[in-house]
């Protein structure tokens, strides 16, 4: 796992467009070049990311991309974990996360790692509190 450099962009976009079947390209665009980005690593190469948007006491993961040839690997959980230690770190009291209408592949996976409906398409995680 690593930082975002301006030189992933163009990859990372290729990524989004991969995994997500309407990639809306503006938005991709906007979290990439907005949001804290973290970039997970195989061999050198991309195999997801998480953008998240900071405020003040939540933070919101806008996206969160696994390339499909690396679903099932535990990327995703592992870019979730890292989007949530950095939560932590940062003293949000809550991490959000957006789930587009209709995708129950990605509302299933934050329901198992204790996200909660909160409104349309967003789901919550209530965080401990750094010592």
């Amino acid at each position: 796992m690593r930082p975002f450099r301006a030189a992933d962009q163009g990859l990372l976009f290729g990524v989004a467009k991969l995994a997500f079947a309407e990639a809306d390209e503006r938005r991709t665009l906007d979290a990439l070049g907005r949001d804290t980005v973290f970039v997970a690593e195989l061999e050198g190469e991309p195999a997801g990311y998480v953008a998240i948007e900071e405020s003040d006491t939540t933070l919101r993961i806008e996206q969160l991309c696994v390339h499909p040839a690396h679903e099932e690997e535990g990327i995703g959980g592992q870019l979730l974990d890292w989007a949530e230690g950095y939560a932590i770190s940062a003293g949000a009291s809550r991490l959000e996360v957006v789930v587009e209408a209709g995708n129950e592949r990605a509302a299933d996976f934050y329901r198992r790692r204790g996200f909660a409906p909160a409104g349309p398409e967003l789901f919550e995680l209530v965080l401990p509190q750094a010592l």
